[in-house]
């Protein structure tokens, strides 16, 4: 069996993604549950696995400005967001026979534990897969940025970053089909250039601790996989 290059690893997925073809608000089960048999593929190579999902399938500030509601109003109703869509991914693990537990920086006993460090930790050295929600609990930062922020605190060893493209472009793609993909970049280069694919707080936390971002496209079947083995796909910032 192949070896993992990564034992503990830090999985962003955008909201987006789990509403397949449908529209804003919608998650679509089968992308769900595809989704989840991808990530417990990897998680049976022995490999440690924690996640921050976005919101932005059901609400994200910049989707909804004109509505006039507060900024800070609107952030916290993105957190609420992501905290939805984590229990709906927890819920199709625990159909597929893997334990997950949903740690959030907003407090809801209710529904799921509050994000304590050492207890997710604690999750992962028992290889339950860890859903981090709710954001950084704070407004005016991304996901991304709680994804660094998560994969630091918890000692991941790498941050995964799914999108719907090959990688890291110089420009739009799907606006520019002249755009050059970069199969390696720095983080300065990243902060530099302006590259939008992430949050540039979230690639400033990355390069102060020296974690390395993968970004690959989920739409390939197995590119997580391959990912965690190492393989060189997508683009590696270093």
């Amino acid at each position: 069996m192949a070896q993992p290059k990564y034992k503990r690893i830090m999985l962003k997925l955008s909201g987006e993604v789990l509403g397949g073809n449908g529209s804003g608000g919608n998650i679509d089960s089968s992308v769900l549950e595809k989704l989840c048999k991808e990530v417990i593929d990897v998680a049976a190579l022995d490999v440690e696995v924690a996640i921050v999902v976005g919101g932005g399938n059901i609400w994200r500030f910049r989707d909804f400005q004109e509505t006039g509601i507060d900024r800070v109003i609107s952030d916290n109703i993105g957190m609420l967001a992501t905290i939805m869509n984590a229990v709906a991914m927890q819920s199709m693990f625990e159909r597929l026979g893997k334990e997950c537990r949903v740690a959030t920086a907003i407090d809801i006993p209710q529904i799921a534990e509050p994000y304590l460090r050492r207890k997710v930790i604690r999750h992962l050295e028992k290889k339950r897969i860890v859903i981090c929600a709710g954001g950084t609990g704070s407004p005016f930062f991304t996901t991304d940025s709680a994804a660094a922020l998560r994969a630091l605190e918890t000692n991941c060893e790498v941050l995964l970053k799914a999108t719907n493209v090959e990688g890291v472009y110089s420009e739009d793609p799907d606006t520019n089909p002249d755009a050059k993909k970069f199969d390696e970049l720095t983080y300065h280069d990243v902060l530099e250039k302006e590259l939008g694919f992430m949050d540039a707080s979230a690639v400033s936390l990355a390069r102060e601790s020296n974690l390395p971002i993968v970004v690959f496209n989920l739409q390939k079947e197995g590119n997580i996989r391959r990912a965690v083995l190492g393989e060189a796909i997508g683009t590696l910032i270093h």
